[in-house]
């Protein structure tokens, strides 16, 4: 009988690395279970797991509580006969919203639309018109289980040739990207942001990215941007973004915007959002566009509940044929998912029964996360051998570390990555789990972490985080 093993499977499964949920986060999660089972007698220097590896915001621990309005309205369509049976539980509001859904969509536990929920396309093209200023039509949109399912999506189709055909991602970058184009056999093709310059985009580093590409015999078909950027926070200057559009339109590029930060601002009138979607549309570009949205980030928060959507436009109608018998095969994305989409881009306005305490809800994590942000970057940027970019936006913060040649020889020995040396003497000393930059990419030579702004009792946390530091770089001072 032939053997099932690792060797025996797709190479291109082999290839794939996410370091989010990699080595850190697997001995993490074996320290959590020690400490369940044994607590004070675990013998480990620390009392709980501080997941800073991944944006998961509502996870244990991090503890950002849901939105009132969005898990009443999933309450309701999860078991209709809760409005009658506690008449008086629920806004409004809820209830109108509840009974919209329910007439357009019947049960949850049945199968929608493959391409999502019509009258929530109709929901999310009104959202995005708003925004921008320019129209959307509903079939352009695409709900998806959560913005990385379109993500995989495009990128599947767009390899057209393994091994060369490539997509532009910009270093350091979020390992979903490496990830799936390791899994459908792509060339990645790196291009440098400036952390000198907070962490900025540059053409002419695009530009070169490109020309290596074309001389090693890869055709480039895509640019990746993702805005406000993963790991670093950084929004792109208008300028900057049209110049991305024209070079797209120049080269035959389709652009991937990942734009699932887009509500994620912390000093907004300084780094404001715009959407490539409007850039495009105000310049008349024919730039082709890719836009993923998530109700996994922002103030929402739902990352388990697998929603998002992405919208076309300059998109072929035969290839968006292609996309919708693509999305077919899947059946339909997660209907709860398809209903925090509907909640995302329509919260309760002024005037409804649940727009106050939504305002008040939204506005306590926006001020938490910005406070967190900037304590966080004061602090880390006040040790030896740290520095670390503001972030102006998303969720995490992405300090370089300047470790001492001792500490390189000695990962070297270990057979580590020397940011993930560090990081997981960290994970041992502190029970703190953050992602190594190697794992996002990075310049020769250089070393970062990322970790997010979620984390509550930020005082001890980050007390906790410069400790290790100052410790560690005595060590192999």
């Amino acid at each position: 009988m032939r053997a099932f093993t690792v060797d025996s499977l797709n190479p291109a499964v082999r290839n794939v690395q996410y370091a989010v949920r990699g080595e850190l986060a697997i001995k993490a999660e074996e320290y959590r279970v020690t400490l369940k089972e044994k607590g004070h007698d675990s013998g480990l220097p620390f009392d709980r797991i501080i997941s800073s590896n991944i944006g998961n915001p509502q996870q244990k621990g991090l503890d950002q509580p849901p939105i009132t309005f969005n898990r009443q309205v999933a309450a309701l369509m999860e078991w209709p006969d809760l409005a009658k049976l506690a008449p008086n539980a629920f806004p409004s509001d809820v209830v109108a919203r509840a009974k919209e859904l329910y007439e357009e969509i019947g049960s949850i536990g049945a199968y929608s639309h493959s391409q999502g929920v019509p009258l929530i396309r109709q929901n999310v093209a009104k959202f995005i018109q708003e925004r921008d200023g320019h129209p959307s039509k509903p079939d352009n949109i695409f709900l998806t289980g959560g913005a990385s399912a379109g993500v995989s999506l495009l990128i599947s189709m767009l390899i057209s040739e393994p091994h060369k055909s490539g997509i532009l991602i910009p270093i350091p970058q979020y390992p979903l990207y490496t990830a799936t184009l390791a899994q459908f056999s792509g060339v990645a093709i790196p291009y440098l942001l400036d952390e000198e310059q907070g962490w900025s985009t540059s053409i002419d580093e695009i530009k070169a990215a490109l020309k290596k590409a074309r001389e090693d015999g890869v055709d480039p078909k895509a640019l990746v941007i993702i805005n406000p950027g993963n790991p670093t926070g950084a929004l792109l200057r208008e300028e900057t973004q049209r110049e991305v559009v024209n070079l797209c339109a120049e080269h035959g590029l389709v652009l991937l915007a990942d734009e699932v930060y887009q509500s994620n601002l912390h000093r907004a009138a300084e780094f404001p959002f715009t959407s490539f979607k409007k850039v495009v549309c105000d310049m008349g570009s024919p730039a082709p566009l890719i836009s993923f949205h998530s109700i996994s980030k922002g103030v929402t928060g739902e990352c388990g509940r697998r929603g998002g959507y992405f919208e076309c436009h300059n998109i072929p109608e035969d290839v968006r044929a292609m996309m919708y018998k693509m999305v077919s095969v899947g059946l339909c994305p997660p209907l709860q998912g398809q209903i925090g989409v509907d909640c995302l881009v329509r919260p309760p306005k002024k005037g409804d029964e649940s727009y106050a305490q939504w305002k008040e809800e939204t506005d306590r994590i926006h001020k938490a996360l910005a406070q967190r942000t900037k304590l966080m970057a004061d602090r880390l940027n006040s040790l030896p051998g740290a520095s670390c970019v503001d972030s102006p936006g998303a969720l995490y913060l992405y300090p370089k570390i300047m470790l001492p040649e001792k500490a390189v020889a000695a990962a070297r020995a270990a057979g580590k990555e020397p940011d993930a040396f560090y990081a997981l003497a960290l994970l041992d000393a502190t029970g703190i789990c953050v992602v190594p930059g190697s794992g996002f990419g990075q310049k020769e030579g250089e070393y970062h972490y990322r970790l997010t702004c979620l984390c509550p009792g930020v005082d001890e946390y980050v007390g906790k985080l410069e400790k290790f530091h100052l410790e560690f770089i005595a060590k192999y001072q």
